[in-house]
């Protein structure tokens, strides 16, 4: 559909500033974000971000008196299991930590824009998890995927990806094809009946729509305190006003809790934050004079068209490619050695970009390719390592959700790390890390599904060139 035959028909978006939504926000408030890959933070500044969650991480991050604090679960690469016990132990220590700041949660389950990811069991056991420490259960459930700098809105509860002029169902996408989160409804009250396996049927789930949006925040906090306990509800947003006037009804609703399964921006909106001028070259510190470490894992096809137009605009830049099969394989060992002194010894004249095969190898069911996916991850994280180890680069970009959070986690080893801001209008996350081995090197979260084909060379001559 075209993007002016959707959007034709609805109301004009209310004026809403960041600035009376902050005002609105409880001193004692925290979002503590728990974000299924490190891409979360794109849309933000100024935020602190833990890999780790024992009860230290979290008291220092409550200290800051930030607003929302995002702690990296990574359960987008874990099978539910895993997912559903790290979920677990993040919502004990948070409210441990909360009760004895002085703090009232809310939690946000952070999810894929285009519906990847653990849902409902994300929701289901943050849910279980508060009631269990003797906490009030969720009286709603917030489905709030939109990303409009990305592209992605949610009209009449359809949810959309918008490329050029064009508005595509997401169910008619690529992403819905996702060999682990795969799914075919666009509506997000079918797509909650269908991830459910029919748990919660379509027709219980509520649309807050545009047209009750755009009549104001009365309007939305009396059909939300209209709703039974326990419902789902998905929320229409085509721009940021959308996600303000929610957020205002909420700040007003202080007297339920609610549980919020988000996209990147949601929490911006949330918490009052403006939307965050990219970061200049000149604010960003550097340790060191080598050339920047460029990884891509994601095999998304918007990926691998800004790999090749990143070729393109820098020929004259050393590519280091990963073979998967090599990783997944007996050859592992030798391969990673081989790969990890050719881009140390290249960094010496320049950046250094280290792919992986485009290749997708997938296994035969939805687990089999997680594990692959993880060993795949692995490799990148143990060359990444080796690097740093031999030769410290300038800065490193890491491309992909699960590459970006184990390259953090793992390669660099950062515990914490304070979100600087967006590379990009409203994409792309610029990390400093607090600890570690990698303080100094400014670290890219770079998502495997934002941006044009030129955004990763906008990133890298930033950073590289200072432009």
């Amino acid at each position: 559909m075209h993007i002016d035959a959707l959007l034709a028909p609805l109301a004009e978006p209310l004026d809403i500033s960041a600035a009376q939504v902050r005002a609105q926000i409880a001193p004692d408030s925290v979002l503590v974000v728990l974000d299924d890959d490190p891409t979360g933070t794109q849309s933000v500044a100024n935020l602190p971000v833990l890999t780790r969650w024992e009860r230290d991480d979290l008291d220092g991050a409550l200290a800051t008196g930030a607003p929302a604090v995002y702690v990296l679960t990574n359960t987008r690469s874990l099978d539910e299991d895993g997912a559903a016990r790290r979920n677990r132990e993040i919502v004990a220590v948070a409210l441990e930590s909360a009760e004895a700041a002085g703090k009232h949660v809310t939690f946000v389950s952070r999810g894929d824009s285009t519906l990847r990811g653990h849902f409902p069991l994300e929701t289901d056991v943050l849910a279980a998890e508060i009631a269990a420490h003797g906490g009030p259960a969720p009286a709603l459930t917030l489905l709030v995927p939109a990303f409009p700098d990305a592209g992605r809105i949610t009209v009449d509860s359809v949810h959309y990806w918008v490329t050029g002029d064009e508005a595509t169902p997401v169910g008619e996408t690529p992403f819905a094809a996702d060999a682990t989160f795969g799914y075919s409804s666009s509506d997000l009250r079918e797509w909650v009946a269908e991830k459910t396996a029919g748990r919660i049927v379509a027709s219980c789930v509520f649309g807050l729509t545009i047209d009750i949006i755009r009549s104001g925040v009365d309007a939305v906090e009396a059909a939300l305190r209209s709703l039974e306990a326990g419902t789902v509800v998905a929320v229409d947003v085509v721009e940021e006003s959308d996600m303000r006037v929610v957020a205002l009804a909420l700040h007003r609703m202080r007297d339920l809790d609610v549980l919020l399964r988000v996209g990147p921006p949601y929490v911006r909106a949330h918490i009052g934050q403006e939307i965050a001028e990219p970061v200049r070259a000149a604010d960003i510190p550097f340790a060191h004079d080598r050339g920047g470490l460029v990884v891509v894992g994601s095999h998304v096809p918007l990926t691998t068209a800004q790999l090749d137009a990143l070729k393109l605009a820098r020929p004259e830049t050393k590519t280091i490619e990963l073979d998967v099969r090599s990783l997944i394989g007996p050859g592992r060992e030798a391969h990673l050695d081989a790969q990890a002194r050719a881009a140390a010894d290249a960094l010496a004249d320049g950046s250094v970009i280290v792919h992986t095969t485009r290749e997708l190898v997938t296994g035969a069911d939805g687990d089999e390719s997680l594990d692959i996916a993880r060993r795949v991850s692995s490799g990148v994280v143990e060359l990444v390592r080796r690097v740093l180890a031999i030769a410290p680069p300038r800065f490193v970009i890491a491309k992909g959700g699960i590459t970006s959070s184990d390259v953090a986690s793992e390669a660099l080893e950062i515990r914490r790390a304070t979100v600087l801001g967006p590379m990009l209008p409203g994409l792309v996350s610029l990390w400093q890390p607090q600890t570690g081995p990698a303080v100094g090197i400014p670290y890219v979260v770079f998502a495997g599904n934002v941006g044009d084909a030129d955004s990763l060379v906008k990133v890298v001559a930033t950073l590289a060139d200072g432009r």
